[in-house]
């Protein structure tokens, strides 16, 4: 919903992930979903090689999402997917623990989009409260690999998306 609601004028906007305007953050969740089907499929990053690098959005960017999205869904509700080993750069991984990644980059990218575009940046409770339950056994591990930042002061008392997003 947080893509379709981007406007014509709106695809060059900064957002809040300093080294992406709107489109490159697209642009990055095109390419998560679209190396997902492969991964999911049983391919090695070696045989999906380069295929996905540089501009997935072309003139359609709506359109690529959409349509990558539901690939990447279909590809992960495929019968026995869950209980698969995906190959990722940091080495066989069960596939149960790739898409808890997955559902994590995209439900924070997509506060990231909406602050970028000026829309409502209210994330679902439920998907917040399961984000934050399987981050918190991740959260030093990312923290320390540099796949986030540090993180910064939280006042006491703050909602869990705050607290998540921090």
């Amino acid at each position: 919903a947080r893509v379709q609601a981007v406007g014509d004028d709106q695809w060059e906007l900064p957002s809040p992930c300093s080294d992406w305007n709107v489109r490159q953050l697209v642009n990055h969740l095109v390419y998560e979903n679209r190396w997902t089907v492969p991964l999911m499929g049983g391919s090695t990053i070696a045989e999906v090689g380069d295929r996905y690098e540089g501009d997935l959005l072309g003139d359609h960017p709506k359109a690529a999402w959409k349509e990558s999205s539901q690939e990447a869904v279909g590809s992960v509700q495929a019968d026995g997917a869950l209980d698969r080993i995906v190959d990722l750069s940091s080495g066989p991984t069960p596939a149960r623990e790739y898409v808890s990644q997955l559902f994590a980059d995209h439900l924070i990218h997509a506060w990231d989009l909406a602050r970028a575009i000026g829309t409502d940046e209210r994330l679902d409770p439920e998907l917040v409260d399961a984000c934050a339950g399987w981050f918190a056994s991740m959260e030093d591990l990312y923290r320390s690999i540099g796949a986030i930042g540090e993180r910064p002061e939280v006042r006491p008392g703050a909602d869990p998306q705050t607290t998540l997003l921090a």
